[in-house]
């Protein structure tokens, strides 16, 4: 869905961010005790160095809640104003209704359209697709986009392979229609569906209900086939950022700043690498929060503006892969 480039083309624009994450810190020192790893295993082989645990009373809409109200905050729009809540997660806080429709009352807009979104790490990115889809068809003028999970519900604790990648937050954002160059340029979505084996859930849906077996399988928690999803996660990336720039006949040296979805830094390093992207271009906060899912984009983009390093007139690339395997790329000019 790349964009004309026109300047009277009517764009979705991020007016607001915000940004919540679990409220207790777990480092690797404290995973030693817990599991048979190390420090210096995990920092060489993913560079997280600790993540965010929510409490046991919070749950995602909690943490969506709480990043919506800044956003909404920060874009000066009230909550009755919005036409659509969308809430992209694989931990919603039951089956049903949506965590977006528990949202929603929450912010105090009980009649907007709302709907959650499933797509794993790639989930804010297509969120905010279907926002400018919708704003776009005229159908919506404020939408709001959380992406995030509370990835410690579904974390087997027991499996050192996994334990050590996930965290827990939310970003959200809220989306205008306006006209002009600044928004989202385009988006690239896509998924190879053969790889849904390397990155799932067994139990806890219509093919494996929770029952006494599936509970002691350890079948509720997170199963992942890391050296597949890694192989998987540097091409796509690459190949989805190249894709959407020359949608938009632009090209990686057009690019300022560089937000890849945040699951390991080799993935990171060996994405920009092969994009060309320098340091000073790419965005990195794995090692404080570890693998947010579709938080991770969000929270991400969420500090960059925060720490200033986002201009006007920049151009943004996002950058995402998750299950399905799913991936994602948008370009925003700022």
């Amino acid at each position: 869905m790349p964009g004309n480039g026109k300047e009277n083309r009517l764009r979705a624009r991020v007016v607001g961010l915000g940004a919540a994450v679990g409220e207790r810190v777990l480092t690797n020192f404290d995973l030693e005790k817990m599991v048979d790893t190390s420090d210096e295993w995990i920092v060489s082989r993913t560079g997280i160095r600790e993540r965010r645990v929510a409490a046991p009373e919070t749950a995602t809409s909690d943490l969506a809640a709480a990043a919506a109200r800044e956003a909404l905050t920060q874009a000066g729009i009230p909550a009755d104003r919005l036409d659509l809540v969308v809430v992209s997660t694989v931990t919603p806080d039951m089956s049903f209704p949506a965590t977006a429709c528990l949202v929603a009352e929450r912010l105090g807009a009980p009649r907007v359209a709302a709907f959650d979104l499933s797509s794993g790490c790639t989930g804010f990115l297509y969120g905010c697709a279907v926002a400018t889809g919708m704003i776009q068809a005229g159908m919506a003028r404020y939408v709001l986009v959380a992406g995030g999970d509370v990835l410690s519900r579904i974390t087997d604790w027991q499996d050192r392979s996994t334990c050590v990648l996930f965290g827990d937050g939310v970003g959200a954002a809220v989306l205008a229609a306006e006209k002009g160059e600044r928004g989202f340029l385009g988006f690239r979505l896509g998924s190879d569906a053969t790889g849904g084996k390397y990155l799932y859930l067994p139990a806890g849906g219509s093919r494996l209900p929770a029952s006494a077996e599936t509970v002691a399988g350890r079948m509720h928690y997170i199963r992942m086939n890391g050296q597949e999803v890694f192989k998987f996660a540097v091409r796509a990336t690459e190949e989805a950022a190249l894709a959407l720039l020359s949608d938009l006949n632009l090209s990686p040296a057009d690019v300022d700043l560089f937000i890849p979805h945040q699951a390991n830094l080799r993935i990171v390093d060996a994405a920009a690498r092969r994009l060309g992207f320098p340091p000073e271009k790419v965005v990195v906060n794995l090692e404080r929060y570890g693998n947010m899912s579709a938080g991770s984009v969000p929270v991400a983009l969420y500090e960059a503006v925060r720490d200033g390093r986002v201009s006007p007139g920049d151009l943004v690339l996002m950058v995402a892969f998750g299950a399905g395997l799913s991936w994602a790329a948008a370009a925003y000019r700022w």
